[in-house]
């Protein structure tokens, strides 16, 4: 099968419908292209994301960047970053290049590249767009009480029990 014929990928949270809040980007515009800064060729800087409107009794937010169109049967990872403390609402951008770049707990986990920091777009050359689902989930819990060993697949798992609420941004890109 060619990869521009397989079927269109589901929305990650389709189905999982929670209260929505507001993220907004001064990099990103949800529905438009990634901005060339935030793509693998460019590297790899993660945009700036600012959320509000979440629901008081959050306790952290877990952020999120995944492609459900990479042609694999999981889709692809690009970011993940776990307990984030509630009073923090934004991540400047180049946020995603280590942990030394997070305040207080909140930490990275490792990409589907293999690395604990932000990996940028970078679909198969002359596959159709991709979409890049950026997520901050609200959680009533104040740590996901997993390690920097766990998978992005095992903390959505997790967080899906204690996501109060989710607000998601998407862009598209194609190579």
């Amino acid at each position: 099968m060619h990869i521009n014929s397989r079927p269109l990928a589901l929305s990650p949270y389709e189905g999982l419908d929670v209260p929505t809040f507001t993220l907004s980007s001064r990099t990103l515009t949800d529905g438009a292209p990634m901005p060339e800064s935030a793509t693998a060729r460019a590297g790899s800087l993660s945009p700036d994301l600012t959320w509000e409107g979440f629901p008081t009794h959050t306790a952290s937010f877990m952020v999120t960047c995944f492609d459900p169109d990479a042609p694999t049967p999981a889709g692809w990872w690009h970011w993940t970053v776990l307990d984030i403390p509630a009073s923090m609402t934004h991540l400047d951008a180049g946020a995603g290049a280590s942990d030394l770049t997070l305040d207080g707990p909140a930490f990275h986990l490792r990409a589907d590249t293999g690395d604990a920091a932000y990996f940028g777009a970078a679909p198969p050359p002359g596959d159709r767009p991709h979409r890049y689902v950026f997520t901050v989930h609200a959680l009533d819990v104040d740590t996901l009480g997993l390690d920097d060993d766990a998978t992005p697949t095992m903390a959505s798992f997790v967080a899906l029990e204690h996501t109060i609420a989710r607000a998601c941004l998407t862009v598209t890109h194609q190579a």
